[in-house]
C-alpha cells in the first residue's frame, strides 16, 4: 500500500489563515525520504489516488500523474479525466519536495498556484 497523504490549504491572498476544508488527499508513491518516487509510481501508478476537497463544491476524484520533462527529468500533477489536459493540476517542483508533515508544496489549483501544508502522512 503507498502512504495516504493530506494537503490543507496554505495561507495566501484568498486564505490569510489557509484551510482545514480546502485541500487534497493523495495516496503517493513516497521514497524513504518522503519524496515522489517516479519507479514506485511506474509500478503502482493504478493506486496513485488523488481527492480534491474544498468546502461548497463537490470533491473531485482523480489520479496523481508522472510525465517525462520539466524540472529535475520529470513534472507531477494531478489529472481528473485523461481525456483531457484542460483540468490538469501540475505541481510546483514536486519531484524535489518531501511529504512529510509541516511541508510545503504548490499545486496550480483552477489556474491558479497555491501553496498547501503536508497536514498528515498516513503509513498504510
Amino acid at each position: 500500500m503507498l502512504p495516504h497523504v493530506t494537503l490543507t490549504l496554505a495561507r495566501g491572498p484568498d486564505f490569510p489563515d489557509g484551510s482545514v476544508d480546502r485541500g487534497y488527499e493523495i495516496d503517493a508513491p513516497l521514497g524513504a525520504g518522503g519524496e515522489l518516487d517516479p519507479a514506485l509510481w511506474r509500478e503502482m501508478r493504478d493506486l496513485c489516488r488523488v481527492r480534491r476537497f474544498w468546502l461548497g463544491e463537490p470533491n473531485r476524484d482523480g489520479r496523481l500523474v508522472h510525465r517525462q520533462g520539466g524540472f529535475g527529468g520529470g513534472t507531477w500533477l494531478i489529472d481528473y479525466d485523461d481525456r483531457t489536459t484542460d483540468d490538469d493540476e501540475p505541481g510546483y517542483k514536486l519531484g524535489s519536495h518531501r511529504f512529510v508533515e509541516g511541508e510545503y508544496v504548490s499545486i496550480r489549483d483552477d489556474g491558479i498556484m497555491r501553496t498547501f501544508r503536508v497536514s498528515h502522512v498516513r503509513l498504510s
